[in-house]
């Protein structure tokens, strides 16, 4: 419970109202109720709540007329996000290493854990203060483990592979399979290439559920700090993904591609392997990247161009069988007056 002038001190927001009220937990506007603060995003409906239920709302700034208890900020989205951690927050209580959890030999491990049953891990494994094990983690040789990570159910950190500190990795993600690479011999026969690299994983990290990041033919695969990945996510070998960036579920990014900071791929996006995207790239939905891009661009499209060009083109082709037609209508008439002047049809 927190009055809601502290949870306007805790988002730098304007309070309106009482601010004694108190909060005990954070809904949408459908569900909320007595001791729930909601949100609005937009300006126009934050005047219109009549029969909500809710003690208090955030809302954009510049809203005045208000019939709750209310904290103005210039984000609400980000705004409820902090509250809703705050009232969610639990100190980290160690459990220990569950008896039907397997160690191996020569591992350096915190005090401070919670490894469920059936984690396996493999030797010499490091593990840091306040980590959490769900059931049927396995981690391999070799692997290091930071401070206030989360791996949770079924997921598998390969050997020697890097975890930073506060990763969250969700249920069934693989960090460290075998990259995809082969040769192939005079007989058609495709021969696997040694993966004998890592998957580094930088702080802050947080991986959605049933993704993979392949280790590294050489070196490193390599996750830099505060990227986000969705679920269903493939990152191929040697790839670099910079700082802060977002992949979006069903992305691919094929072996050695790398991306500068705060790039953006939206769902089942495609990138091609051995090209570069710059800082604060934004690739839409079902694109396909296939060349380097420079800092800054929006692409869309397969191939994927700029993305004003691919709304014009889009825009176009829904126009194309009247166009068609209409090209048709023309040649046959430009056909019949040159028959009737009897214009030579050869030159």
């Amino acid at each position: 419970m927190k009055r809601l002038s502290d949870l306007a001190l805790l988002v730098k927001g304007q309070l309106l109202g009482d601010g004694d009220t108190m909060i005990t937990g954070v809904a949408d506007l459908d569900a909320a109720g007595c001791g729930d603060i909601t949100f609005v995003a937009d300006e126009k409906r934050a005047g219109n709540l009549q029969g909500l239920q809710a003690s208090a709302v955030i809302a954009p700034l510049g809203v005045e007329d208000i019939m709750l208890p209310a904290i103005l900020v210039a984000d609400p989205y980000l705004a409820v996000a902090k509250i809703h951690s705050f009232f969610l927050h639990k100190s980290f209580k160690a459990t220990g290493i569950h008896d039907r959890a397997v160690i191996g030999a020569d591992c350096l491990l915190s005090s401070e854990v919670c490894i469920g049953p059936m984690v396996v891990v493999g030797d010499r494994v490091r593990i840091g203060e306040r980590v959490t094990m769900y059931p049927g983690v396995v981690v391999g040789d070799d692997a290091e483990i930071g401070d206030d990570v989360v791996l949770h159910a079924n997921v598998n950190v390969g050997a020697r592979c890097l975890i930073g500190n506060r990763v969250i990795v969700h249920g069934g993600t693989v960090i460290g399979g075998d990259g995809f690479g082969y040769a192939v011999d005079e007989k058609g026969h495709h021969l696997k290439r040694p993966q004998v690299g890592i998957v580094q994983i930088d702080d802050d990290v947080e991986i959605g559920a049933n993704a993979c990041v392949d280790r590294a033919t050489f070196g490193k695969t390599w996750i830099k700090q505060g990227v986000k990945i969705d679920n269903l996510v493939q990152i191929a070998h040697n790839v670099v993904v910079g700082e802060h960036s977002i992949i979006v579920a069903q992305v691919g990014i094929a072996g050695s591609a790398t991306t500068g900071h705060h790039v953006v791929l939206g769902g089942q996006a495609a990138v091609n392997g051995h090209i570069h995207l710059g800082d604060g790239v934004m690739v839409a939905a079902k694109s396909g990247v296939h060349n380097n891009v420079e800092p800054g661009t929006v692409l869309a499209g397969i191939p994927a161009i700029a993305h004003k060009k691919w709304l014009r083109a889009s825009a176009v082709y829904g126009k194309l069988p009247d166009l068609v037609k209409e090209l048709r209508g023309l040649k046959k008439a430009v056909a019949e007056v040159a028959d009737f002047i009897n214009f030579p049809k050869d030159k």
